[in-house]
């Protein structure tokens, strides 16, 4: 049997080999993002379609969630890994660097998006005009108070570019309107939640504010939220489309102007691909943007809309050819399988057919030598006969003491033996996960740290035998958890997102209606 055991072995690396080689892709682009919202959302969303579009390119996502330190610690892992380019959005200008630097010298092309960094070390840089948006946004609010009034601008993460060039351009802008007073410059991070508590602790006088500037649309509506005063107008930056999107905002008069900052991941994808393909690309590149007002939102939002209709239309058919291209892998694999059980069955039939003959002409030889025997009357030798007679008690004894070797059955003890270290180690990862469900930072190097694994050896084990990452499988628990606050306790939903280790109740409430469709809300409803 041994012939088929080999026989098996190279047929299935075969077929493996063959599946794994059909679809393994050109380029591995590693994405780390510095933080995760809405905005970011959009841009994952357009570079996961650029690189289907591209179809032979694979996405490996990490989030820092403003954290330097874990956006540092990423970036390296992302390169442990073997990727072939890097696109980063750092999520300060000099704390991120070192790790951008690391990347660029072990030879890796970096592309730095949307955030500045100190390093020289990049390969290409794509990004709006910040100051232009500052100055831009601080001139119309000029505009609109008729040279004279009073404003407050809330500014965004501490230390990141679009903070500091959009804080610069908006000085500069009511610089030269002298009747317009800047009541106060607030730090925030980016977050409604940041907007609202820098307002509610700041000790200066916040009467008669004409403006607000948020430096993106969330600190904006945040400081609606806290002001509360039906005489103060609100701006932002951002306008996204969309349910709650900053044109939306503008359109039903919650904000009194957005602008728009464009994500354009499909065209990071391409800037990727042209840059591994060789390809000549522009090494400094500036997306165009435009300021959202009452005047042209209403028609922006109806682009947008028609937009959004087309790109779900494309995921759909994304969707679709997916299906179809797992359905040929599966009836690839399917077909591979039955050639190789009907090879084996043909080698087994010839192996037994060999056998069986041997035996056969075992037999006749023997009974040629009886008859050979009785014909001629030759009567055995004596010494003949004992020695016979040793021989046939010898292999009797060794048949009967041979022990027999049930391969079927000892496959099956490997098999549960594998069966058994698996169930382990889910156990020891579902424990690792639940043990640090309501800390923030958790980060997948310390679930790894916690099993004494490497962080790659648990991502590959995870995906491997869960086919979800151990961040999917993180949310995911987490989430249960919140519905089960939600039905057994009295805990507000702010009060649940941060109990089970989200750092934002808004993102919490975004990815509670992904999961099941509902806003936390509702479940108690």
């Amino acid at each position: 049997m041994k012939p088929i055991h080999h026989f098996l072995i190279l047929l299935l690396s075969a077929i493996l080999w063959s599946c794994t080689s059909a679809n393994r892709p050109s380029y591995v682009i590693g994405i780390s993002q510095c933080s995760a919202d809405i905005w970011r959302e959009k841009q994952n969303a357009e570079l996961r379609m650029g690189a289907y579009l591209q179809g032979n390119v694979e996405l490996h996502f990490a989030a820092a969630y403003d954290s330097d330190e874990r956006q540092v610690q990423q970036i390296d892992s992302l390169v442990a890994t073997g990727i072939d380019l890097l696109i980063v959005a750092p999520n300060q200008v000099a704390t991120i660097s070192p790790a951008i630097d690391r990347a660029y010298d072990k030879g890796i092309p970096v592309i730095v998006f949307e955030r500045k960094t100190n390093s020289q070390k990049f390969t290409a840089f794509m990004s709006a005009d910040n100051y232009e948006m500052g100055r831009v946004m601080g001139e119309y609010i000029a505009d609109r108070l008729g040279g004279r009034g009073r404003v407050m601008e809330i500014m965004g993460l501490k230390g990141s570019s679009p903070a500091i060039d959009r804080h610069k351009g908006f000085d500069d802008a009511i610089a030269q309107h002298p009747g317009i007073t800047k009541v106060a410059t607030l730090q925030g991070d980016w977050t409604e939640e940041s907007a609202i508590k820098a307002i509610s602790e700041y000790k200066g006088d916040l009467t008669n504010i004409d403006f607000v500037f948020g430096q993106n649309d969330r600190m904006a509506i945040g400081a609606r939220k806290a002001l509360q005063s039906p005489s103060t107008k609100y701006c932002g930056i951002d306008g996204l489309p969309g349910q709650d999107g900053g044109i939306q905002l503008v359109r039903d008069s919650v904000l009194d102007a957005s602008y728009i900052y464009p994500t354009h991941g499909d065209q990071l994808i391409q800037l990727a691909v042209d840059i591994l393909d060789g390809k000549p690309y522009e090494k400094e590149k500036m997306m165009m943007s435009a300021l959202v007002t009452p005047d042209n939102a209403h028609v922006l939002l109806m682009q947008n809309e028609e937009i959004m209709r087309q790109s779900d239309y494309l995921d759909q058919l994304h969707n679709r050819a997916d299906s179809y291209l797992r359905q040929l892998d599966a009836e690839r694999v399917f077909n591979w399988m039955s050639f190789g059980v009907i090879v084996l069955l043909l080698l087994t039939i010839v192996l037994f057919y060999r056998y069986h003959l041997g035996k056969i002409a075992l037999h006749k030889e023997r009974v040629a030598s009886s008859v050979w025997n009785m014909d001629t009357h030759a009567p055995r030798p004596q010494a003949e006969e004992h020695a016979d007679t040793h021989d046939e008690h010898a292999s009797q004894e060794q048949t009967e003491q041979e022990p027999s070797t049930d391969l079927p059955e000892e496959e099956e003890r490997q098999e549960a033996g594998a069966a058994g270290e698996v169930s382990a180690f889910i156990t020891r990862f579902r424990e690792a996960v639940e043990a640090r469900l309501e800390d923030s930072d958790v980060s997948v190097e310390d679930l790894a740290a916690d099993m004494n694994l490497s962080r790659v050896q648990l991502y590959r084990k995870v995906k491997a035998l869960t086919d979800s990452t151990p961040i999917e499988l993180l949310r995911t628990a987490r989430l249960n958890r919140a519905y089960q606050l939600l039905l057994t306790s009295d805990l507000s939903v702010s009060e649940i997102a941060y109990k089970v280790g989200f750092t934002s109740p808004s993102y919490f409430t975004k990815c509670f209606k992904d999961e099941y469709g509902k806003v936390p809300g509702d479940v108690r409803k």
